[in-house]
This record gives C-alpha cells, structure tokens and sequence, in this order.
C-alpha cells in the first residue's frame, strides 16, 4: 500500500508540475475539470448508496460548467458568471419536475451541495491560476504553492501518525486519524510554507507562517469532512481511480477548503 501511495503520488506530482508550469491556464482549467467529473462521479455514488435518486449525468454537466464559467469569468465579463447561479437552481428543478421520485428535497439538495462542495471549490484552483497578478509565473508559483503546503501536511500526517500515532483524534468519523499525526502534518505544513520564502517573495515570514498555520488546518478539516461524508454513506474510500491512495476526492479532498481560503487570503489580505 505504502509502494502504491508513493508512485501513484509521484505521477501525479509529475503531471500537476507539468500542466501547472510547462502549460497555459486553459490547459490547466481542463486538468481541473477531469478532477471535478471524477471527483463529482464519486460523489454523486455515494448519495445513491443511500438510495436517494439523483441525475448523475446533469450534476456533472452543470458541475463542468461551473468549473468553465470560472475561468471564463476572466475573459469575458462576471455579471454572466452571477447569473448561472440562479440559472442552475432553475434546470435542476425543471428537470426534477419529470421525476417520480417524491423526495425531491433531498435530490436536489444533493445536486446542489455537490456542485458547491466539488465543482465550486475546486475551482478556486482555476481562480488562483488566472488571478490578475501581472506575473505568468508567480500565478503558477501560487498554485504550486498551495499545493504543495496542502498535500505536504497529508503525507506528514499519514506518516507521524502511522509512526507514533496513539490517541484517535476523531474515531466515530475516522478510527485511523491520530492526534499525534494530526500535529505532525500541521507542522509539515507549516515547514513546507515558510521553505517557499526563497521563492515567494510577495509574503512575507509572517504571512508564510500564518498561510502554513491556516492551510494545515483547513487541509485536516478537508480530509475530515470527506471522511465524515464517506461515513455517513457507508463506503471506506471514494473510489479505486487511483492505486494506494483511493479514489480522486480522497486525493482533493485536503484542498477543497484551502483553495478558496487561500483565494480569498490573496485577494483581500494582500
């Protein structure tokens, strides 16, 4: 398992390194989307686990366009990217209207939470991509950044935790999650943040250890919900997409808090 983990994350870190530096932002908006139908898929089999009726296919198609309407948002104009909202709620419920399935409460609910909780949150990714900075590659340094700072935290607390892991940190959510792997990732997290000063001059070592702080705990917070979500529906990992780390929300599901937090942090703190 631990074999599979490290080479399916190395592909991976490869991949991401590529689209995020060799490519251009439009490369790197698809690359999110793949992530959202997957991730979005996954998702959506979980509600039906618990035998509530959903329209797979519309949840991944709006949830795509979501992720298409972010990015657009750049380029055309954001009062259009305003109206999709209310535009989404208004096709989920007319095409709910030819259902027969009485709880349309729950259905729709569902749609909507997992186009917030997937398709919104990731992205922000988009967002941090195509952020007016006047600097191609201190876009791409943002993004790798955060990724980095997200996902060391994971591996720092998948291993301290592994190692010296002895008081649960949550066990009706997670048996497995210590405390001690817990604090163990929130101080990897910070390490890797405050390691990106030489070549993220726009923080400072100040901002650095607040951003390592924060990340680190909405990264934890991250993995939590999406084990909160599996738990509720009964299911261990998302998916077998990916060998030795499960399925694709259980490799995104650290970021699905951090890369709107940190979207936020660049647009309003600095």
């Amino acid at each position: 398992m631990l074999l599979h983990r490290l080479i399916t994350g190395l592909i991976i870190t490869a991949i991401l390194g590529f689209v995020i530096f060799a490519l251009s932002p439009f490369a790197f908006a698809i690359l999110v989307t793949v992530f959202i139908v997957l991730g979005l898929n996954e998702f959506f089999i979980f509600i039906e686990n618990k035998q509530i009726g959903v329209n797979r296919k519309l949840g991944i198609i709006l949830g795509v366009a979501f992720a298409w309407a972010t990015y657009f948002e750049y380029k055309i104009s954001s009062d259009w990217f305003i109206f999709s909202i209310p535009l989404v709620c208004l096709i989920i419920f007319i095409i709910q209207f030819t259902k027969r399935d009485n709880r349309a409460v729950l259905s729709i609910s569902t749609i909507l939470f997992g186009l917030v909780y997937v398709s919104w949150f990731l992205s922000f990714l988009i967002r941090i991509r195509t952020i007016s900075l006047g600097n191609e590659l201190l876009n791409r340094q943002l993004v790798a950044y955060l990724i980095l700072v997200t996902k060391s935290g994971d591996i720092g607390a998948y291993f301290v935790g592994t190692r010296l892991g002895r008081h649960s940190l949550i066990p009706r959510i997670s048996p497995k999650k210590t405390v001690e792997g817990a604090v163990g990732g929130l101080a990897i997290s910070v390490i890797a943040s405050l390691a990106c000063a030489t070549f993220l001059p726009l923080f400072s070592l100040m901002d650095l250890l607040i951003l390592g702080i924060l990340l680190g705990v909405l990264a934890q917070i991250g993995d939590l919900s999406e084990s909160l979500i599996k738990r509720d529906c009964e299911v261990k990992d998302s998916g077998r997409t990916l060998p030795g780390l499960g399925g694709v929300l259980d490799a995104v599901d650290s970021l699905l808090f951090t890369a709107p937090v940190f979207y936020f942090y660049l647009k309003v703190i600095m």
